[in-house]
C-alpha cells in the first residue's frame, strides 16, 4: 500500500500556490570562491524541487542557506512570512528542528538507539514524552516498508532501510521543507530510486517541500521541477517557474 494511503487520513496537506520557503538573491562566498551568485528560489507546499549541476556549481550551499545551516552573505530566506536568514545561530536551530527536516547521504543514525528511536530522536528533543514520541515514530514504519524492524540498530539494517529509517525521522515533525542531500549516493541504483520515490511521495502527503541535491538526473526527473546551477547561478529550470 502506498504512503499516501496510509497517511492521507491525518496527514495530508493541499498543494497551496503559496511558496512555504523563498530564497532571494542569494549570494555567498568563501574567501575568493562565489558560491551563490543572486540565486532565487521558492518552494511550495508539498513540491519536490531537484537542484542539479557539476560539483562546484552551488547546489550544496543553497541547500545550507535556505536550511539555516549557514546564513547567506547577501539576499534573503523567508519561512512562511517569516525572515529566518537574519537570525542568529540558536534561533535557526529551533527552526531547523522543529521547521525542517533533512536526508543526507549519510544518514547520520545513532548506532546505539533502536529504529524508532532514532526516528523519534527529533520529538525526544523538542520535550515530547518518549511513549507519544515513539508511537509517533512507529506509524512511518508500515508505509515507508520498514514494518518488523522497529527495534533494529542501525548496524543491523540494508542501507535502503537505514535510508528510509531516516527520511521517517526528517518528517515525523511534520516539517515544513524536507531537504535531501545527494540522499541516494550510497545507495545501488534500483533502491535509491526507490528511496526517493518513497521521499517524494511521502512529503507530498505530508504537504511538506522538498529540495532535493542530486547528480542523478533520473532523480531530477522524478521531481515537479528542477533548477540547474552552475558557477553559483541559475541557469535553467525545468517543469514549471524557479
Amino acid at each position: 500500500m502506498s504512503v499516501a494511503a496510509h497517511l492521507a487520513p491525518t496527514t495530508a496537506a493541499p498543494r497551496s500556490a503559496a511558496p512555504v520557503l523563498v530564497g532571494r538573491g542569494l549570494r555567498r562566498s568563501f574567501g575568493e570562491t562565489t558560491a551563490l551568485a543572486g540565486v532565487d528560489l521558492a518552494i511550495t507546499p508539498g513540491e519536490a524541487v531537484a537542484a542539479v549541476g557539476p560539483s562546484g556549481s552551488g547546489k550544496s550551499t543553497l541547500l545550507h542557506c535556505l536550511a539555516g545551516i549557514e546564513p547567506p552573505d547577501g539576499g534573503e530566506v523567508r519561512l512562511g512570512d517569516e525572515r529566518i536568514d537574519h537570525l542568529g545561530e540558536s534561533a535557526r536551530t529551533a527552526i531547523r528542528r522543529r521547521r525542517f527536516g533533512f536526508v543526507f547521504q549519510s544518514g547520520h543514525l545513532l548506532p546505539e538507539l533502536p529504529a524508532d528511536e532514532n526516528v523519534a530522536l527529533p520529538l525526544l528533543l523538542e520535550g515530547h514524552p518518549r511513549r507519544r514520541a515513539v508511537a509517533e515514530a512507529r506509524r512511518w514504519f508500515g508505509p515507508l516498508g520498514l514494518a518488523g524492524l522497529e527495534g533494529r540498530r542501525p548496524g543491523e539494517l540494508s542501507g535502503g532501510q537505514a535510508q528510509r529509517v531516516t527520511i521517517a525521522r526528517a518528517l515525523v515533525t511534520a516539517p515544513s521543507v524536507v531537504f535531501a542531500d545527494e540522499p541516494t549516493a550510497a545507495l545501488d541504483r534500483s533502491t535509491g530510486h526507490e528511496v526517493v520515490a518513497l521521499l517524494i511521495e511521502a512529503a507530498r502527503t505530508s504537504g511538506a517541500g522538498l529540495l532535493i541535491v542530486t547528480h542523478d538526473p533520473e532523480v531530477a526527473a522524478a521531481c515537479d521541477r528542477t533548477v540547474v546551477l552552475r558557477d553559483g547561478a541559475v541557469v535553467g529550470a525545468s517543469g514549471g517557474a524557479a
